[in-house]
């Protein structure tokens, strides 16, 4: 569990050090028990994911409740002595000053960051008008500053994964302007050509940019995309559909043959006891 004496400020202070320059891994887990062994593996600091707690929870994604959120990423951000940035969708809300208050509400659970999407899961409007958008990234940054705790603040456009019609011109043009609304970092989930993400980061400079690396673009490696400039790569739910795959797998395999032969590939009880212990 997290060290006694690592405070929210420490976090912040490592977290916003990994973002001045080259390019790190944010794994995402999705329980006390795989931010602790990331953790054991190394990594300098981690992100919580809502699909994958949403599917924990046997839910999906978008439709865990607030507070139900806020007390999961309370417990990842105590779980181990690293920085976590905190998946928080929308923010959970639609008006400015409504994001500002559930913002100010996940700074309290004890994260170093957060990241505010434009998705509205409405599928006849999939993403916010602009300027509301705009106003939404600004509410969040108030409520950062107000706090005094230096946050870092990720603003998302969601172009790729709603499928907007030109989600890079999209994206551009969104991302230049939640940059300059005050967001600390930049991200959309689901772009993939290297080209395109250079145009990203090239755009936003000198601010950092976030890539989601899952199954669409597992090709792309660490090296190829710290060349083109990303300073941060985030796993989203990848890790979590890697455990439910290999768990659907195995269930139905035993369900379908009566073969148990997919157990044999399972994580160790006495490493994982003295891992806890």
């Amino acid at each position: 569990m997290k060290e006694a004496n690592f405070t929210q400020r420490d976090a912040v202070e490592k977290f916003r050090a990994l973002h001045a320059s080259g390019c790190f891994v944010l794994p995402n887990p999705w329980d006390t028990g795989t931010a602790i062994y990331l953790h054991h593996l190394g990594f300098k600091a981690l992100a919580t994911t809502s699909a994958g707690f949403a599917f924990a929870r046997g839910k999906a994604d978008g439709a865990v409740p607030r507070d139900e959120m806020l007390v999961h990423i309370r417990e990842i951000a105590k779980a181990a002595p690293l920085p976590v940035n905190a998946d928080f969708l929308n923010g959970y809300a639609g008006k400015p000053e409504s994001v500002a208050e559930n913002v100010k509400l996940c700074i309290d659970t004890g994260v170093a960051g957060l990241s505010i999407e434009d998705n509205t899961g409405r599928p006849d409007s999939p993403l916010y008008e602009k300027g509301l958008a705009v106003e939404r990234i600004r509410a969040a940054r108030s409520a950062i500053d107000t706090s005094g705790t230096r946050v870092v603040l990720t603003g998302r456009c969601e172009a790729w994964l709603v499928g907007d019609a030109d989600p890079l011109r999209t994206a551009l043009n969104r991302l230049v302007a939640y940059a300059e609304a005050g967001a600390d970092c930049l991200y959309a989930p689901g772009v993939q050509v290297p080209d395109e993400i250079a145009q990203i980061v090239k755009a936003v400079a000198p601010k950092p940019v976030n890539l989601l690396i899952s199954g669409f673009n597992h090709q792309l490696s660490f090296s190829q995309v710290a060349d083109l400039g990303v300073r941060r790569i985030s796993v989203g739910s990848g890790l979590a559909l890697a455990a439910w795959g290999a768990f659907i797998r195995a269930a139905r395999d035993i369900q379908t043959s009566g073969s148990f032969e997919l157990l044999d590939g399972g994580a160790k009880s006495a490493e994982l006891n003295e891992l806890f212990r």
